[in-house]
């Protein structure tokens, strides 16, 4: 028997974004509080940051994602909600990307427990439900929109590992595909591919569920169906893809992931890379352990035009290979998910070092 939790309300088509003051309303009224919005610096002075539905009162916090979060700018969003708020807002609503997303989701949730954000990184760690949260995603394919985790970069112990807790489950969601049409194309294609990666991953483990299958599958359906088309960036498409992401991030809220993710996380660690493109980074050298999904891969690469993911461990050194290994073989769970109880003997150092050294 598995005891799960989804997003319990979400909004979504064209157009929806105009919906958020109606979402909002309920919450101000029983709350009698401000509202802390944050928005991916992406969006800073934009047409989108001028729809917001914000009041006087309430808190317009500028996300920047040039680099993943840290439990540290957690730790410093959190703190200046507080120095400005004197009481709980009445709702966190995070609109952006999946760093956006993931920084809402970890503030609201700091906002009612005690202490920092690495005292919270691993499962079911946080005793208290976080401040009410709305999630409104600007791009397709991380799945933070619907996963009960939040990612957070941790230099100090080197690890790359979210709040996983149905805490950490966004509230309301807003789901509007017009949200993403201003997306770089490349940026679309990788965080798209991250989508793809989830469902492969969570198909391909041994702790797979009958629903996160569902998802799993339906998503795969969705991305193929967009990916493998000559303009994955047209209207019908983006709605599709909005779509499969939070399928991906549903799957992965009822199961777990692979080999990929570790790896990416050792990249993310190491070399600062991204996570979405740390993913077709990882699953294009990683043909030994998802041969078809790869293959797959580089065919919508090629239809969609976008060149191969750059070689970012040419060069790499001994002790960055240590690092690399350190911050992947900590991902327990998604290992034995996809290798089983033996994991660390098959990623050794040795095997994990030799795919390195060819990303």
């Amino acid at each position: 028997m598995a005891i799960t939790k989804t997003v319990g309300e979400y909004v979504f088509g064209s157009g929806s974004f105009e919906q958020l003051a109606d979402l909002l309303r309920p919450r101000r009224e029983i709350e009698g509080a401000p509202v802390v919005f944050l928005l991916d610096h992406f969006f800073a002075g934009s047409g989108l940051m001028s729809r917001l539905p914000a009041e006087d009162d309430d808190q317009i916090l500028m996300v920047d994602t040039t680099d993943e979060p840290t439990t540290d700018s957690v730790d410093g969003f959190t703190l200046r909600v507080r120095e400005t708020c004197d009481r709980e807002p009445a709702a966190v609503v995070a609109i952006g990307g999946g760093s956006t997303l993931d920084t809402g989701k970890a503030v609201s949730n700091l906002l009612t427990n005690p202490g920092q954000a690495a005292d919270y990184q691993g499962w079911d760690l946080l005793r208290h439900r976080g401040v009410f949260k709305i999630g409104v995603p600007t791009i397709s394919g991380t799945g933070a929109e619907a996963s009960r985790t939040c990612v957070m970069l941790n230099a100090e112990k080197n690890i790359k590992l979210g709040m996983i807790s149905e805490f950490s489950i966004f509230d309301q969601l807003l789901l509007d595909p017009d949200l993403t049409s201003t997306v770089p194309r490349e940026q679309f294609f990788h965080t798209a591919m991250d989508t793809y990666i989830h469902c492969v991953e969570s198909l391909g483990g041994r702790f797979r569920h009958p629903v996160a299958d569902s998802f799993s599958k339906e998503a795969l359906r969705l991305c193929r169906e967009s990916l493998l088309e000559d303009d994955m960036q047209s209207p019908g498409s983006r709605e599709k893809l909005m779509v499969a992401s939070y399928l991906g991030g549903s799957a992965i809220g009822n199961s777990f992931v692979g080999v990929v993710h570790p790896v990416s996380a050792g990249l993310s660690m190491v070399f600062h890379t991204h996570h979405c493109i740390g993913n077709c980074i990882a699953l294009n050298g990683l043909d030994e352990f998802y041969p078809e999904e790869a293959a797959e891969f580089r065919r919508m690469r090629d239809v969609q035009n976008i060149p191969p993911p750059p070689k970012v461990c040419t060069g790499v050194t001994e002790d960055q290979l240590v690092q690399l290994y350190d911050a992947t073989i900590v991902h327990a769970k998604p290992l034995a998910n996809a290798l089983g109880d033996r994991f660390a003997d098959i990623l050794n150092f040795d095997k994990a070092a030799s795919i390195f050294r060819q990303l």
